[in-house]
């Protein structure tokens, strides 16, 4: 007699049931798990940085320089927004979690891009200071952790989305004073652009879990007003930058994981921010700066660090060993307006090094005093060890918009050296002129946020920059009908003759060049670099590319559709290679939007 039910499970039961097995799985991401998720035999993605030195260089072998020729979509997934589109996707135990624009959470099968839960952001801000940009979420203790749009941080439970708790990263009452354009001179053709950005308080970088806590920053501190060009789907017209008080001091503070409350916050202003009115760099370039008259300024502008910029862009790295976080400083507030600010503005422009526990400075090496270029330290640093003159050395790496590689002592922040040039450089650290100079880098960079790829093993950094110069001026409207003269100054993006520039270089002969290939676009979005041989990277155009480790030459390449401007991963599930990347463009770089996030592999 046949039974009255089956036994058998429908397919689409049992696909369910292996996703939360996979879901509850990732509860169990403790600290012994992140703190081994760089080691060779782990095949999943659970850091921003894949593992807690920041290197993004996957160990799977499979996908070579002969085999990528064969790498297709495997799936795809749509998140149903279609703007900047920036994460950086993890993956524990066959599920993937992302952040869409304007920090909305998705976690979604691995294997075959189906959406398991999603959490809708509500936004409190009124207006968003940087744009809907998220670059990713951090996995750990059973929870998800955003940082949002609205400078909030939320932990969502993993198997379900839903929110445990919600904390504000600033108090609610912390409205900052904007830049007004219609003060300035409207028949400036740099003004014709409607304002996109100024001053405000936002979080787009990553968290990153470590020890029972979570570290966020908060961005947009630094803005000067971002004018749109004059066209939609253009490019950014304009960075204007006013005198004055419009800032706030940014900061990295550690949170409880369990609970969100503030353990402790490091300030990137502070009282004693004027330094040594450096007329040089620490490495030795000229700044060009009027000295004298800067340190007449100072006592009229005491309080200038109390609205002094620094923005966190990115996830720390860190050092477990040492227990020391390594992060970069945005540029000082206001925004290539250097009067209201005497000195140098220190951390702002820094690379910084602080106690895991405690938040206090280890070091600082500040890569740009008096910043007026808008030379943030914006790309994530990677950890890893380098001979010098013999002797090895853990060292830290950071690749700058000033458009050199720098790399230092991780213990003393000493420079054990900065790379050859990879972008041109002209007229850097030149003061602006009312005929306007023409300098390279420009705002952009260099290396922008784009994460570097650091094959520690072949002492290889791969670099993900671009050639976009730009011309910077200064401009006067003088005193009338009893109103006070209004200097302000414009940093204009050339429109032509930019490109992208992807480049290897050798860490074990202090930073020179191993290769370099130029693409079309300027690169902006992030590196990943395989143990197969092949180093991945996405342009504007919708290109998703890889290249020969080798000598950079180009292997494969997939039109997405929009512009890919985030940073690849890899991982393995059920014994085959995945990579996977954000397909959604850029507002600001004038790339096309999307929504969409795609994971290649190699035919069955």
């Amino acid at each position: 007699m046949k039974p009255a039910f089956s036994l058998r499970r429908p397919a689409a039961t049992l696909a369910a049931l292996a996703l939360l097995a996979g879901a509850a799985a990732a509860d169990q991401i403790d600290d012994a798990r992140l703190r081994a998720a760089g080691d060779p035999d782990r095949v999943d993605w659970i850091l921003p940085g894949r593992d807690y030195g920041g290197q993004r260089f996957s160990p799977l072998d499979r996908i070579t320089p002969e085999t990528v020729k064969r790498l297709v979509p495997k799936w795809i997934y749509q998140t149903g927004y279609a703007a900047t589109f920036q994460t950086s996707p993890l993956v524990a135990d066959g599920v993937m979690y992302l952040s869409a624009p304007f920090s909305h959470v998705m976690a979604i099968d691995a294997k075959t891009g189906r959406e398991i839960w999603r959490y809708e952001h509500k936004s409190t801000a009124k207006k968003l200071c940087c744009g809907p940009a998220n670059r990713g979420v951090a996995l750990g203790y059973g929870l998800v952790f955003v940082a949002t749009v609205d400078a909030r941080l939320v932990a969502l439970d993993v198997k379900t989305g839903k929110p445990v708790w919600d904390k504000p990263l600033v108090d609610a009452d912390d409205v900052l004073t904007s830049e007004d354009a219609r003060t300035l001179d409207q028949n400036d053709p740099v003004m014709k652009g409607q304002v996109s950005g100024a001053t405000g308080v936002g979080s787009n970088s990553a968290p990153l879990v470590y020890d029972g806590k979570v570290f966020a920053g908060i961005t947009g501190v630094g803005y000067g007003l971002h004018l749109d060009g004059p066209r939609p789907g253009a490019p950014l017209g304009a960075v204007v930058g006013v005198a004055g008080r419009y800032g706030r001091p940014g900061f990295l503070a550690a949170y409880d994981a369990k609970t969100g409350e503030q353990l402790w916050r490091f300030d990137t202003t502070k009282p004693d921010w004027e330094g040594e009115f450096r007329v040089a760099t620490a490495y030795g370039v000229p700044m060009h700066r009027d000295v004298a008259a800067e340190k007449a300024a100072a006592p009229d502008h005491k309080d200038a660090w109390k609205y002094g910029g620094g923005s966190i862009w990115h996830a720390p790295a860190l050092d477990p060993e040492r227990g020391l976080l390594f992060f970069g400083v945005g540029n000082p507030s206001p925004q290539v307006a250097g009067e209201s600010r005497p000195g140098d503005n220190l951390y702002t422009s820094s690379l910084v090094a602080l106690d895991a526990k405690t938040g206090r400075v280890r070091w600082s090496y500040q890569q740009t005093p008096h910043d007026l270029w808008g030379y943030d330290v914006a790309s994530p640093p990677s950890l890893f060890d380098v001979v010098v003159d013999g002797k090895k050395r853990a060292a830290v790496g950071q690749a700058s918009k000033l458009g050199w590689y720098f790399v230092h002592d991780r213990e003393t922040g000493e420079l054990l050296f900065k790379s050859e040039p990879f972008v041109p450089q002209s007229n850097l650290f030149m003061p602006p002129t009312p005929e306007g100079v023409v300098i390279a880098p420009g705002v952009a960079g260099g290396s922008n946020w784009s994460p570097a790829s650091v094959d520690a093993a072949g002492g290889v950094a791969y670099v993900a920059a671009m050639h976009w110069p730009a011309t910077y001026r200064s401009q006067v409207i003088p005193a009338a009908d009893g109103k006070p003269e209004v200097r302000y100054f414009n940093i204009e993006p050339a429109t032509s003759g930019t490109y992208g520039l992807l480049s290897a270089i050798d860490l074990a002969k202090g930073g020179r060049l191993k290769w370099q290939t130029k693409t079309p676009e300027p690169l902006i979005g992030g590196v990943l670099a395989m143990k197969g041989g092949v180093v991945f990277t996405g342009e504007g155009n919708g290109d998703f590319s890889a290249f020969d480790v080798k000598n950079g030459q180009k292997v494969w390449s997939f039109n997405t559709g929009a512009g890919v401007n985030a940073p690849p991963i890899a991982y393995r599930l059920d014994d085959k290679d995945y990579v996977a990347v954000a397909a959604g463009g850029s507002q600001i770089w004038g790339f096309r939007q999307g929504g969409a996030v795609i994971a290649f592999g190699l035919p069955d």
